[in-house]
């Protein structure tokens, strides 16, 4: 029903992963598989309501505490995962990472702890560094083809009296774990024992692949807790901006939404952005299945030609998002040499593991996110560099 076949041409857009690759990787016009958006145009349903809303022609300032925007979000909760939502512990914010960054001030202090599992989302790394406060990396540990969490040294860096945050992404970015429900209400039982709250980014909520289903941490939470998230991911909308969330603490959410309006004076959301996530979450469903699937082939493609060229990698496609987390480290090949062989040679960009700290050095992140003739060059480029080192 959908074509996503047809390459759209981005160049010129003012784009980060085209038009400003040279920003990260000294070269320009380097064909470019790196920061998570797509290269699809958004769902068509979303496309006709937000022509209809240009056509309006006034977009003045805007609400988004209507019934139209939380109940489509509640059904979105209901329909993708069988889950009650209160949308009365809702708040917005301009994005993920900023309302992580405000509830990271409400409920921590400079030079307080905050857990994370590693590798993890560079964004993390640079917005707990940047509000003064010490991260402690829970490491996941790779078991076959499936990513573990130690409950034991979470339990320890959880328990130290430093330790005010639990910082999750669910489904985790970059390895691509899908939290079982088990794995988290064990975690939410540990955040109970010792009175740490948790911040819950679930941007990539609806980007499970296969039958992997997705776990709201409401399903599991005991303690303060705030999830947060966005249509951005799945409609490919950040453009657009806006994320929103919940905070089941009403003393916790009236200090959030405090800091939102009054400290940093932002009240009003982008109406494009509210338009685009009520169509989305009441008719896009159709096209987000059909994406997942065409997604999940482009990693099976993957996955097929990096085993076929080098079977010693036994590398298999993730639970959840549209990024492949590529583990070469039995190939026993110098990082830096891979990535100047990528850029300078095959002219592609890549992002090498250790922008997600230490535990990524080894890996690479290959957005599939595009069509599959995209993905097909990058990864024959990928193979015939690692031809070159091996």
């Amino acid at each position: 029903m959908f074509d996503f076949d047809t390459s759209v041409n981005r160049r010129g857009t003012w784009c980060t992963q085209w038009d400003y690759v040279g920003d990260r990787f000294g070269v320009d016009d380097l064909l470019p598989f790196t920061i998570s958006d797509m290269d699809f145009a958004t769902a068509p349903c979303v496309i006709q309501v937000l022509q209809k809303r240009l056509n309006h022609g006034v977009f003045g300032y805007s609400r988004w505490q209507h019934e139209e925007f939380l109940g489509a979000i509640r059904h979105w909760y209901q329909q993708r995962f069988n889950c009650e939502i209160n949308t009365n512990w809702a708040v917005y914010g301009p994005s993920v990472i900023y309302m992580v960054s405000q509830l990271i001030r409400i409920w921590s202090k400079p030079g307080e702890n905050i857990v994370v599992h590693t590798p993890a989302y560079d964004g993390f790394y640079k917005v707990i560094q940047g509000n003064k406060r010490r991260l402690l990396p829970c490491s996941l540990e790779k078991q076959g083809n499936n990513w573990v969490c130690d409950m034991n040294q979470l339990e320890t860096l959880l328990s130290q009296p430093e330790t005010k945050i639990l910082l999750l992404c669910n489904p985790h970015n970059p390895t691509g774990k899908a939290w079982s429900h088990s794995e988290l209400k064990t975690m939410s039982e540990l955040c109970e024992r010792y009175n740490v709250n948790v911040i819950s980014d679930e941007i990539h909520m609806d980007m499970t692949l296969r039958d992997t289903k997705h776990i709201p941490w409401s399903e599991v939470a005991t303690t303060h807790w705030a999830l947060i998230t966005s249509a951005s991911k799945s409609f490919n909308l950040p453009a657009l901006t806006g994320a929103y969330g919940f905070i089941n603490d009403d003393h916790s959410r009236a200090a959030y939404t405090h800091q939102l309006t009054q400290s940093d004076g932002l009240s009003s959301p982008a109406i494009l952005a509210i338009s685009a996530y009520i169509t989305a979450y009441r008719e896009g469903h159709i096209w987000l299945d059909e994406l997942r699937n065409y997604l999940s082939d482009n990693l099976n493609y993957v996955a097929q030609e990096l085993n076929a060229a080098f079977p010693q990698l036994n590398w298999q496609p993730p639970q959840a998002t549209y990024l492949a987390w590529i583990d070469l480290r039995n190939l026993n090949i110098d990082d830096d040499k891979l990535q100047q062989i990528l850029i300078h040679e095959e002219k592609i960009a890549i992002m090498p593991g250790k922008i997600y700290g230490e535990a990524g050095k080894g890996f690479l992140r290959f957005n599939t996110g595009c069509p599959c003739s995209k993905v097909e060059l990058g990864i024959q480029k990928l193979i015939s560099a690692l031809r070159k080192l091996c």
